[in-house]
């Protein structure tokens, strides 16, 4: 491409950019008389262009030309503001701010920023256009869930990133940064499970908790709907159907890290993995379906959006752990490897399976990096029952602990038979 065809390449994406969101703000406005209106589709288009040319010219002249032009673009729009408002016609500072935007996507797409331009003028089409349902959300939250979604933006934007990444205590066994992702994580997913259900009702949304939950934290999960279930009755066959959903799809999730660092790895594993999963999948279905003629009516007991304490009691669980894991490789040498697996296992998976997958790479053999995650993942099962047992009650104690020591065994079996 010449640098003709590139500049009126740019130049037609910042007018594009311009006339797309200026189509949103056409249709919102369409009511509104002619002139009544800060700008219309066409003067969308026009600021859009205007940006593009604008960091253009920058090039030759400098950026105090950009700078300048966009000075010019805020004064106008102010200015048709401003007039609007004397007539005491309000029509909103929304579209003077998209104005001011469009001109700034339009720069950023002439200077070769096409991506982060045409993304950001697309989200912001977006948020345009879902101005009555943003609303209906903000009108709908209670204060205790704001402060909660407050709280969670500032253990995870805020503190996390300011932690160190490395080993701290004997054997450099604590990461602070690892221990507290997980704390996020366990906050996170009380947090989207609250809405789910608060959103989706009983049913849906403790299903939906459950499978995309066990996609980051199975144990999080069965930790969350185990507390659940010890405070309401009603809830707990729903809840252990979650549970299972979520201890299920830990399998996949665990091939998945192995089969990225050694396909080998993936071979090994993969016939035990399937049999616990579909295991677990078909218990599911069964619960599934003698509840199906059963109609949910109970409330869930949302009192707490975000469930800090817990989430934090949890990673200092999860530190003894990874402390005693290290405690135990370093007594027992290589021998101490499948121990380590199975000290591992009773908190996390995905850090073992993926410590053992590199190790299998080098001076780790394979059949013993399979048995591990094996192991890792039987032992983490076995926990997550006890842990439905004791904490949510006789009744998920057993719709839980049964498949899952059932899946555990027959996994054991066969990674012993296979590998």
């Amino acid at each position: 491409m010449t640098d003709d065809q590139q500049t009126f390449y740019y130049l037609f994406v910042s007018l594009a950019i311009g006339l797309l969101i200026g189509v949103e703000r056409g249709w919102k406005e369409r009511g509104l008389g002619e002139g009544e209106r800060v700008a219309g589709v066409r003067t969308y288009g026009l600021i859009g262009l205007l940006g593009g040319g604008s960091a253009l010219l920058a090039g030759y002249l400098g950026p105090l030309a950009l700078g300048l032009a966009f000075i010019g673009v805020a004064g106008v729009l102010t200015a048709v503001y401003v007039a609007n408002l004397r007539r005491d016609q309000d029509v909103g500072i929304t579209s003077l701010v998209a104005g001011l935007l469009t001109f700034v996507f339009g720069a950023l797409a002439a200077t070769g920023e096409l991506a982060v331009a045409a993304a950001f003028a697309v989200m912001t089409t977006l948020v345009l256009g879902y101005k009555p349902q943003l609303h209906r959300w903000v009108g709908a939250l209670e204060g205790d869930e704001l402060h909660a979604g407050l709280k969670l933006l500032l253990i995870s934007v805020v503190l996390l990133p300011i932690l160190p990444n490395r080993g701290f205590g004997p054997w450099q066994a604590l990461n602070p940064y690892q221990i507290w992702w997980l704390v996020v994580l366990i906050a996170a997913i009380s947090f989207v499970g609250y809405f789910a259900i608060k959103i989706g009702g009983a049913s849906k949304g403790v299903v939906f908790t459950g499978l995309f939950g066990g996609l980051a934290s199975s144990t999080a999960v069965t930790l969350h709907f185990s507390r659940m279930g010890g405070r309401s009755a009603a809830m707990r066959p729903i809840l252990a159907i979650g549970i299972l959903l979520a201890c299920g799809t830990m399998f996949p999730r665990m091939l998945l890290l192995a089969g990225v660092l050694n396909r080998q790895l993936l071979q090994l594993l993969l016939a035990p993995a399937a049999v616990m999963t579909l295991l677990i999948y078909a218990t599911v279905l069964f619960y599934h379906w003698s509840m199906t003629h059963k109609r949910v009516d109970a409330e869930a007991p949302l009192k707490n959006p975000l469930e800090l304490a817990a989430a934090m009691k949890f990673g200092l669980l999860l530190a003894l752990i990874m402390l005693l894991g290290k405690t135990l490789q370093t007594w027992f040498g290589d021998a101490g490897v499948l121990a380590l697996a199975a000290a591992s296992g009773v908190a996390d998976v995905d850090a073992i399976t993926l410590s053992l997958a590199r190790m299998s790479q080098d001076e780790l053999a394979l059949q013993v990096a399979g048995f591990g995650i094996i192991i890792a993942a039987a032992v983490n099962s076995l926990v997550k029952a006890t842990m439905a047992a004791v904490i949510g009650g006789r009744v998920i104690g057993l719709r839980v602990g049964l498949p899952l020591l059932v899946a555990a065994v027959s996994g054991l079996l066969i990674a012993w038979l296979m590998i």
